[in-house]
């Protein structure tokens, strides 16, 4: 597949704009290796090779292992997660997969992230989810290719 278009080009003030949302996520209380986790499943979700490959490379330079790499797809039957990354994965895939639920994100997958966040850190693991969905959208909309990212 060909890439349609660089937004970066195009859009450059929205561009930036992710980006500074993606520097506050950064600086916020949940953890980076939550975020990376988060990032990689809801693009695994959505398709979306070029942020799968990226946030995988990104996640294993900042130390992620391999075994939680290679099982975040399948994060309910692997021994490798927190209780707390547990609790982000459900709310990342509740919120991804929004339009599979009339209900929108269900109470009990709420309720279980309030567990392990307080409202500081659970409002930042919300525009996470959003961002990464909406990086998610825009690289499979133009058409990014896997590994252009470091390129």
């Amino acid at each position: 597949m060909d890439k349609r278009m660089s937004v970066v080009d195009h859009a450059k003030k929205g561009y930036q704009a992710l980006m500074a949302l993606e520097k506050y996520l950064h600086d916020s209380p949940v953890p980076d290796a939550t975020l990376n986790l988060v990032k990689l499943r809801a693009s695994q979700i959505n398709n979306c090779a070029f942020c799968v490959d990226m946030h995988a490379h990104e996640a294993k330079k900042a130390g992620e292992t391999d075994d939680r790499l290679f099982t975040v797809a399948a994060w309910r039957e692997a021994p490798f997660f927190s209780d707390a990354e547990r609790a982000a994965l459900a709310l990342t895939e509740a919120a991804t997969r929004i339009a599979d639920q009339s209900a929108g994100v269900p109470d009990d997958v709420w309720e279980e992230a309030t567990r392990h966040y307080d409202e500081e850190s659970l409002a930042a693991l919300v525009m996470a989810i959003g961002a990464i969905n909406a990086w998610n959208r825009i690289n499979v909309t133009v058409r990014n290719p896997a590994g252009s990212h470091r390129m």
